[in-house]
């Protein structure tokens, strides 16, 4: 199941580099969703979740990448600058 992430949390908004520690959005019904990047993670591994940002009319798929052997998410390349799942809004 395709999920679209609307919002996310960060221990520095304004820092480009920091973390993101939660990713976000909207249920089927309305109500709201949050997951820490850690479960995010280990849902994708397990194939649970499968997750993608829509900004501008751009959909691009959220992939786990390494950086210093930690895992993170981000996009795949999008041509956006910058990253368009750093790009979204604060959740809740």
């Amino acid at each position: 199941m395709s999920i679209q992430v609307r919002c996310i949390n960060k221990s520095d908004r304004q820092n480009p580099h920091e973390r993101i520690k939660n990713i976000g959005g909207t249920n089927a019904d309305g109500g709201r969703w949050k997951l820490s990047e850690d479960a995010a993670i280990a849902g994708m591994k397990s194939g649970q979740y499968d997750f993608y940002t829509e900004v501008n009319n751009v959909r691009a798929r959220v992939i786990i990448a390494i950086h210093l052997g930690r895992e993170y998410l981000k996009t795949e390349r999008d041509g956006l600058s910058p990253d368009n799942l750093l790009a979204l809004p604060e959740c809740p």
